[in-house]
C-alpha cells in the first residue's frame, strides 16, 4: 500500500483556535487527517514498545509557530516516517499503528461507532447484509460475512474482502483489496457513490486449493458464481465447443465438474484490470493487464494499431515498485508549459515498474501507468507469499489461517519485494547466471487478431516458463 502526505490544511479547533491538519492518503485517496501531535503520540508508542533502534526519525517540535516553508518541510518529513513505519515489517503489521489508523479514520469521516447494516457483494450480484459496529475492522467483517453465509472457519481465510467500482455497463473495477488498518463500513461510506461496494472473493491464486474451497458446499457455490461470473464478464475466455459444454454442465447443475473445466481455459482466476498504458514494447502504448497463474498477461496495442500478447512471470522479476506523483488536469489549455499544482488542480499518477529478466544476463524496466498500480503490486505480493510458502514446503492452509487471525507478518512479503520472488540466498553449489539463463526463456510478444473474440480464442495463446530455479541477489 502506498501511503503520502501530499498536502495540508489549516483547520479550526474546539477553541476557535487553528492549527495545521495533515491529509494521509493510501493509494491516492484521503484515508484520515491527522495533527502533528497525534503522529507524535503515536511515535512515543511505538518508541516505548520497540526501542528507539528500530523506529525511523521523527520531526522534532518547533518553538516558534511554523512559517508556509516549515510547514512543507514538516509534511515531507511526516511523510517519509509514515513511509518508513508501514515499510517495516514488525512496525506496520503491528496493532498499535493499524488501530491508530483506523482511529484517525473514523474520526477524520465523523462517524460514530454504531451498530448499522453492511451489504456484501457476491461475485454474481447477489448481496449478503450484515449486521456490524461501525468500528468493525476488516477481518471483523469477513467474519460477519462467513457466518452469515455459513462458511467453515477454516475455509474463511481462502476469501478476502474487495473494495470495487461498478461501472455503467456492470463492469468491475478492482479499487484495492480492503486492509487491517481500514475500517470497512467507513471506507465505502466516505466515497459517497453507489457505484462503490465491497465485494467477496477469494484470495488465493494456485487453482490446486479450489479442491480445499470445494469440499464444501458453502465454498463450492462461491468459488462456482465467481467462475460463472468471470465468464460472463469475458474474464475467462471460451470458444464456442467450450461455452457448449460449460452450458451443458450448468443444466446438469454439475458444479464441480463445470469449475474443473473452467480450470482449463485461458485466464481461469485472473483479476482483469482497466484498459492503461505501457512502455512495454515501446513507449505510449496502450494495454490491458491481467493477474493471475503467477505472472501479468499484457495484451498490447502498438502504435500501428497491431494487437500483441504476452506474459511477465513474477519468478522473473528482480523486484518491483509503485510510484505515484501529482499532474496538473488538463482542462484545454493551449499552454504548453503546465501551470504549477494544487490540490484542486492536480490528480495523482500511479506507475507500477518492475525490472525483468528478460533473457540471458539482460534486465529491463517495464513500467505500466494506471490508478489500479497499486492493487497490481498487491496482486504480485500475494502471489510471492503462496510461491515461497509452496517452496519452503510450508502449508498455504496455515499461511491463510495467519492471515485470517491477523498474524501473518509482512517480513517475507516486504523483503520480496526488494530481493527476487521465491529466490533464496545463491547456493554455491548452484549454476551461476550464465548457466541458469539457458533455462530462461525470454519473453516474447506473439501476434493475435484484433477481432478475436471470447468466443473465438482458444486456449493456446502465449505462455513464459517458470524460473524456479533460485536465483539470488549476488546472481542478478
Amino acid at each position: 500500500m502506498h501511503f503520502s502526505i501530499p498536502e495540508t490544511e489549516v483547520r479550526s479547533g474546539e477553541n476557535g483556535s487553528t492549527y495545521v491538519a495533515y491529509n494521509i492518503h493510501v493509494n491516492g485517496v484521503l484515508h484520515c487527517r491527522v495533527r502533528y501531535s497525534q503522529l507524535l503520540g503515536l511515535h512515543e508508542q511505538i518508541k516505548k514498545e520497540y526501542g528507539n533502534n528500530l523506529v525511523p526519525a521523527f520531526p522534532p517540535k518547533k518553538i516558534f509557530t511554523l512559517t508556509p516553508t516549515d510547514v512543507e518541510q514538516r509534511r515531507e518529513q511526516l511523510e517519509k516516517y509514515m513511509q518508513a513505519v508501514r515499510q517495516d515489517p514488525m512496525l506496520g503489521a503491528s496493532e498499535m499503528f493499524n488501530s491508530f489508523l483506523r482511529k484517525a479514520q473514523q474520526e477524520t469521516q465523523q462517524i460514530p461507532t454504531e451498530e448499522v447494516p453492511l451489504e456484501i457483494y457476491l461475485s454474481n450480484g447477489q448481496k449478503v447484509e450484515v449486521n456490524i459496529l461501525t468500528s468493525d475492522q476488516t477481518e471483523d467483517v469477513l467474519e460477519a460475512v462467513a457466518s452469515k453465509l455459513d462458511l467453515p472457519d477454516e475455509l474463511v481465510g481462502y476469501f478476502s474482502l474487495f473494495l470495487v467500482r461498478e461501472g455503467v455497463d456492470g463492469g468491475l473495477t478492482f479499487v484495492r483489496k480492503l486492509q487491517e488498518f481500514e475500517l470497512p463500513y467507513v471506507s465505502v461510506t466516505s466515497l459517497r457513490s453507489s457505484e462503490f461496494h465491497i465485494i467477496l472473493r477469494k484470495s488465493y491464486w494456485d487453482t490446486a486449493y479450489d479442491s480445499d474451497v470445494m469440499d464444501n458446499r458453502v465454498g463450492l457455490n462461491l468459488l462456482y458464481t465467481q467462475t460463472v461470473s468471470d465468464i460472463d464478464r469475458g474474464w475467462i475466455l471460451v470458444n464456442k465447443d467450450q461455452h457448449r459444454q460449460l452450458k451443458s454442465l450448468q443444466e446438469k447443475g454439475s458444479k464441480k465438474e463445470f469449475i474443473r473445466l473452467g480450470q482449463t481455459l485461458k485466464y481461469f482466476g485472473y483479476i482483469k484490470f482497466d484498459p492503461c498504458v505501457t512502455d512495454f514494447p515501446e513507449k505510449g502504448c496502450h494495454v490491458i493487464v491481467s493477474a493471475g497463474n503467477n505472472e501479468l498477461n499484457f495484451q498490447v496495442k502498438l502504435p500501428n494499431e497491431q494487437m500483441k500478447e504476452g506474459s511477465f512471470k513474477v519468478t522473473r522479476m528482480r523486484c518491483w515498485r509503485v510510484t505515484s506523483s501529482q499532474v496538473p488536469v488538463v482542462k484545454g489549455s493551449s499552454s504548453p508549459t503546465p501551470a504549477p499544482c494544487s490540490s484542486a488542480q492536480c490528480e495523482v499518477k500511479l506507475e507500477l515498474a518492475f525490472e525483468y529478466l528478460m533473457s540471458k544476463d539482460r534486465l529491463q524496466w517495464v513500467t505500466i501507468t494506471s490508478p489500479q498500480a497499486i492493487m497490481m503490486s498487491i496482486c504480485l505480493q500475494s502471489m510471492v507469499d503462496e510461491l515461497m510458502v509452496k517452496k519452503s514446503g510450508g502449508s498455504i492452509k496455515k499461511m491463510l489461517r495467519k492471515r485470517h487471525n491477523g498474524s501473518l507478518q509482512r517480513s517475507e512479503s516486504q523483503q520480496a519485494v526488494k530481493s527476487p520472488p521465491l529466490l533464496d540466498s545463491p547456493d554455491p553449489n548452484r549454476d551461476q547466471i550464465v548457466k541458469l539463463s539457458t533455462k530462461l526463456s525470454s519473453v516474447s510478444l506473439r501476434g493475435i487478431s484484433a477481432s478475436n473474440s471470447a468466443n473465438d480464442i482458444s486456449g493456446n495463446d502465449f505462455h513464459g516458463n517458470y524460473a524456479f530455479e533460485g536465483i539470488g541477489d549476488d546472481d542478478l
